[in-house]
């Protein structure tokens, strides 16, 4: 069921309560996360919508409507936690100047980004395998995407009326991937226009450093509890 917010107009879905088994191929291990209900955007976040909260316009490409890229992690938490003021919603995230690290506040009421669990949860929409359909019919990947970002909502969505879960752009998640081995580096879901069809599964884990990397395929979508 979709659930309009009455703050600022962000489409959110409401995400059923369950469970997901993720799976690290890098590490042979997998690991099963039970699931609270929670909202998420039908939607990467648009250039417009970041325009209107920011005032900036970081995108390598142009169009209201095509997902904001070019995006850092903290550039991301850092919109979700400015949304959530400019709502009177307490932000989820804490920045720690003097340590150089945010810190995480996952019971606050305002936008976020998603888990890794709630991402590929969602993404999944209830089905079992790699994708929730078709990928030329819900995703834009390197052979369709006329190498560059497309408007947001045009390719059919999954099963929870979630679009462009797979391709457009890769989209950030809240989660460290692994500390003990790659430091603060943040986990990114989902493929972009420029991958391959290897690229787009529901079950890709990559990671980047959350203060440095940006590219033209990575945004990302907001998430709320419920």
């Amino acid at each position: 069921m979709v659930h309009d917010t009455n703050l600022l107009p962000i489409a959110m879905v409401e995400i059923p309560a369950g469970e997901i088994v993720l799976r690290d191929d890098r590490i042979k291990q997998s690991w099963t996360v039970e699931m609270k209900p929670f909202y998420l955007a039908k939607y990467a976040v648009t250039q417009a919508l970041y325009f209107e909260i920011t005032g900036n316009r970081p995108a390598t490409f142009t169009g209201d409507n095509h997902p904001v890229e070019t995006i850092t992690w903290r550039d991301a938490v850092l919109f979700c936690n400015v949304l959530s003021e400019k709502n009177d919603l307490n932000p989820c995230y804490i920045f720690d100047r003097e340590a150089d690290e945010v810190l995480f506040k996952p019971t606050a009421n305002g936008f976020r980004l998603p888990t890794e669990a709630e991402w590929e949860y969602a993404c999944k929409a209830g089905t079992n395998g790699i994708r929730y359909g078709e990928l030329d019919h819900i995703a834009w990947y390197k052979q369709n995407s006329g190498k560059t970002t497309q408007q947001v909502g045009l390719k059919t969505p999954n099963a929870w009326g979630l679009y462009d879960m797979l391709g457009n752009v890769w989209e950030w998640c809240t989660d460290i991937y692994d500390e003990s081995v790659y430091g603060s580096y943040r986990i990114i879901r989902g493929g972009g226009w420029s991958d391959e069809e290897r690229g787009c599964m529901a079950t890709n884990r990559r990671r980047s450093h959350p203060k440095s990397f940006k590219i033209e395929d990575l945004g990302f979508r907001l998430a709320r509890n419920m």
